[in-house]
């Protein structure tokens, strides 16, 4: 499974209160931070000992900007590699489009450039960050880190660019060059070592540094080393995922087989919860619990449940939303290009979909569509067919429907929604 390796949330105290209605307030920050409003719908989940809010579906709180879908590297793992999709980069009046959308919003969204491309190969990328800082809206990026040089960092630090992710597959010269078939680790650790050094001169030490790693069999061995390496560069964040498989070859080198196989019997009412204290985690303790865990195990650490993911969307359950090069505006990162990918052995074509163009119409009228309300509701309730799992049928071949009777974009085949694939 993906993991996050991040610092802890916050958490504080309230006093429970009523108003003259008899009804319960909530604290003015988190309904302002969380999107509470009048007829926005939340997920709640509940257990024993805790009460899980998500964010509402109304509130727009983050933007995914692809600056551009060139990228200077050809790495093993990029979706670019199983697609036949046109190369360009987004135009200043479409970028305008987007700055003008999220000025509308409040509280204002994050910015975060991404998709996939490399941003930094965009020729006008500080000239759109600093258009989004001028605005107070918050900006993020990531970047393979071979063109982050000092031309590009001290406007970054100058504007105050939040955080900079790094993608780093591989601590040893030999792996990394393995997964990005190029020898560029020395001049990235170099780059991030200045960006480290640079930011300093920030009062926040912005912009913050995270790693971005993709494990697979080949390469799993070295996450210990990139965590090390990536801490002496002065990360304070690593978000690693499962390799997405493009082709058939990546199929192979996949760590969720069992987890797939398992998949179908998902956690429920009916499951096994087992509660387990705090423990050292070496070799043994990971064999004994690896052989235990599976989808029909409610685990608990500390009196805490171990989420595992799975039938939700963490784009919707974000607040979310991806804008291709061309304006494109599409529900989440996966849906912005057509490409192929693997369920197990079988190949499926995901379609790409879009909800409207911000060159045709504001962003934020796009978002707030009744169609786009809807689908994103669905995806909180997930209510799709279980393709990833059951991969049956020939529906599961694409996103177009599926035999719960939806139809495109139909989610069940997401590996996203189901916690094997995630994004910073």
């Amino acid at each position: 499974m993906p993991l996050l390796i991040e610092p802890m949330k916050k958490s504080f105290f309230f006093t429970v209160q009523k108003n003259d209605a008899g009804q319960y307030i909530i604290p003015q920050e988190l309904a302002e931070q969380f999107g509470f409003a009048d007829g926005a719908k939340m997920r709640v989940d509940v257990s024993d000992t805790e009460i899980i809010l998500s964010r509402s579906t109304f509130n727009l709180n983050k933007i995914y900007v692809e600056a551009t879908n060139a990228c200077n590297l050809g790495c093993r793992t990029c979706m670019r590699n199983a697609w036949d999709e046109p190369l360009g980069q987004m135009e200043w009046r479409t970028y305008e489009a987007v700055l003008q959308g999220a000025a509308s919003c409040s509280p204002l969204p994050l910015l975060f450039f991404g998709g996939f491309g490399e941003p930094l190969a965009h020729p006008e990328l500080i000239r759109m960050i600093a258009a989004a800082r001028g605005l107070g809206i918050a900006v993020e990026l990531i970047t393979n880190g071979t063109l982050l040089t000092e031309k590009l960092i001290q406007p970054m630090i100058e504007c105050g660019v939040q955080r900079v992710w790094v993608s780093i597959d591989g601590a040893s010269r030999e792996s990394y060059t393995d997964v990005r078939l190029g020898d560029q680790l020395a001049s990235v650790i170099h780059n991030v070592s200045l960006l480290n050094s640079l930011r300093k001169k920030h009062p926040l030490g912005y912009p913050k540094i995270g790693v971005a790693f993709v494990a697979m069999r080949r390469n799993l061995h070295e996450l210990p080393e990139v965590i090390r390496l990536g801490k002496q560069l002065g990360a304070d964040r690593f978000s690693v995922s499962n390799v997405y498989p493009h082709t058939r070859e990546l199929v192979s080198e996949g760590l969720y087989a069992r987890a797939m196989q398992d998949g179908n019997l998902q956690s429920s009412v009916w499951s096994t919860e087992i509660s387990l204290p705090r423990m050292d985690l070496d070799a043994n303790v990971l064999d004994v619990i690896g052989k235990i865990y599976n989808a029909r195990t409610q685990l608990q650490v500390a009196r805490r449940t171990v989420r595992t993911g799975g039938d939700s969307c963490p784009f919707a359950e974000s607040g979310s939303l991806a804008v291709r090069w061309d304006g494109e505006v599409s529900p989440c990162l996966p849906l912005l290009h057509t490409h192929e990918n693997y369920l197990c052995q079988n190949l499926r074509v995901s379609q790409s979909f879009s909800f409207g163009n911000v060159n045709a119409q504001p962003l934020r009228a796009i978002w707030e569509r009744g169609e786009y309300q809807q689908f994103r509701e669905r995806l909180l309730q997930f209510d799709f067919s279980p393709c990833v799992f059951c991969n049956s049928c020939n529906m599961a071949e694409a996103n177009l429907e599926d035999c719960f009777g939806n139809s495109q974009p139909a989610c069940g085949g997401c590996l996203w929604a189901q916690g094997f694939i995630q994004c910073p």
